[in-house]
């Protein structure tokens, strides 16, 4: 496949297949497994379960001399361009010291004159079409002579070690970039689990006065855990029936429903005891704890299902409020470390009845509500903000891998000697050893 096709490159540059730019491309292979001490030795073994940064400093495996003599594997030197060609099609690594490689990579070595990280960032701004490249009905792979005819965009000699060190510069502040911004999001989730803490623990309170913790069950009128056993059975699930909210329903503090959990009017009928009512809390009894919702309007009438439970508040407590609680750290933890289950931990109505939870003045609580709703709504507006920042950075590498090799990263500069006569020159001396062994047979 010709990556190259239909490039526009500046007039001092030119299309060369890879194979031409290279003196060598050489694969590996895998000692024998069968031999345990083949992989109990000191040489860096390298695969591509290693191709996880830029330059390798490390492998997960290392195999013994006696193990490289007697295998197909190669040892390469350090700093050395090694390429998958099955599995994680696209990638490129320089180890930074020398590795032994195994036949899912094969290792480039350049000729004088063409720039390796010139040629490291053509084939990174090529993943995408190198991966569309591979064959195979398990695993992808592409053969040694599609690697060899992939078509680069040369510059002038000069001119690649000049984009080459541009790259080497923006990119580094591009991924700078995206190192502080990944570190916003759990800012952003700890800003989160600290309003909540403050909000239940007293510390928006509008005085000093002392406020009174008191059990959750003595300012709940009822507590109901979801139908199971007998109560339901898969028959009773029809599609666009009342929805059943178990614990996956519960998002982000909202309920959204699923089509292929509902059940058909008979049932719902038959299971009344379990509908939800506007200001009802519905929490999950199992798996993440903490996690619930306000019945609104919406909700009213579907039902509990059988991983949830749906609290009623009496009316000294705020829906809201309860659910700040309930989804608070201390809460949490409390929860996750009365519930039992060996592979799911199961909440029980005691767990919760026993909880213990500030509470303030219904007034207080609705206004403890106003402002974790206000702060929530600005963490809301930074993540969104964030996201933008996200993808706009996500867009940046390719983007400028795109620019330099469309000749637009850096000046050209007319005193370059065009990279056509930097390619005869590669075909020259990869021609040289050729002519002079033909020419030692005729003289014999």
């Amino acid at each position: 496949m010709r990556l190259g096709q239909q490039m526009n490159i500046p007039q001092t540059w030119t299309l060369a297949q890879l194979g031409n730019l290279t003196a060598q491309i050489v694969g590996g292979g895998t000692p024998s497994k069968t031999s345990a001490a083949n992989f109990n030795g000191h040489i860096p073994f390298m695969t591509v379960k290693d191709l996880k940064a830029r330059f390798v400093s490390s492998t997960v495996d290392h195999i013994s001399e006696d193990a490289l003599q007697s295998s197909a594997t190669t040892k390469v030197p350090a700093d050395t361009l090694i390429v998958a060609t099955r599995m994680s099609l696209g990638k490129i690594a320089r180890p930074t010291m020398d590795v032994a490689i195994n036949q899912d990579l094969k290792a480039l070595f350049l000729h004088s004159g063409v720039n390796k990280t010139f040629v490291e960032y053509f084939w990174r701004s090529k993943s995408q079409a190198i991966q569309s490249m591979g064959t195979g009905t398990t695993v992808k792979g592409i053969r040694l002579e599609e690697i060899r005819t992939l078509e680069v965009p040369l510059a002038p000699e000069a001119e690649q070690k000049r984009i080459a060190d541009k790259l080497d510069t923006v990119l580094t502040r591009v991924d700078a970039v995206n190192t502080r911004l990944a570190r916003v999001a759990p800012l952003l989730k700890r800003f989160r689990q600290s309003v909540l803490a403050a909000a239940t623990s007293g510390a928006m309170s509008f005085d000093v006065i002392e406020k009174p913790l008191v059990p959750l069950g003595s300012v709940l009128s009822s507590l109901k855990t979801g139908p199971f056993g007998s109560s339901l059975h898969k028959a009773d699930y029809v599609m666009g029936g009342t929805p059943l909210i178990n614990p996956m329903h519960i998002i982000a503090g909202r309920i959204s429903p699923s089509q292929n959990m509902t059940v058909n009017h008979e049932t719902w009928t038959r299971l009344s005891e379990y509908q939800l009512a506007v200001n009802d809390v519905v929490i999950g009894r199992r798996g993440e704890m903490g996690r619930c919702a306000v019945v609104t309007e919406k909700e009213s009438g579907w039902l509990c299902g059988t991983g949830s439970m749906k609290l009623t508040p009496t009316e000294n407590l705020n829906p809201f409020y309860l659910q700040l609680f309930l989804s608070s750290p201390s809460t949490v933890s409390a929860l996750e470390g009365e519930s039992v289950g060996s592979t799911m931990v199961n909440l029980n109505q005691k767990i919760l009845l026993n909880l213990m939870i500030y509470l303030p003045p219904i007034e207080e609580q609705i206004e403890i509500v106003r402002r974790v709703e206000t702060l929530f709504a600005f963490a809301d507006r930074l993540e969104a903000r964030l996201a933008q920042a996200q993808t706009a950075a996500t867009r940046l590498t390719p983007a400028l891998l795109a620019k330099a090799f469309r000749g637009e990263l850096v000046p050209q500069d007319p005193n370059d000697e065009p990279a056509a006569e930097l390619l005869k020159r590669l075909a020259q001396s990869a021609d040289a050893p050729k002519k002079k062994t033909r020419a030692k047979v005729a003289g014999a």
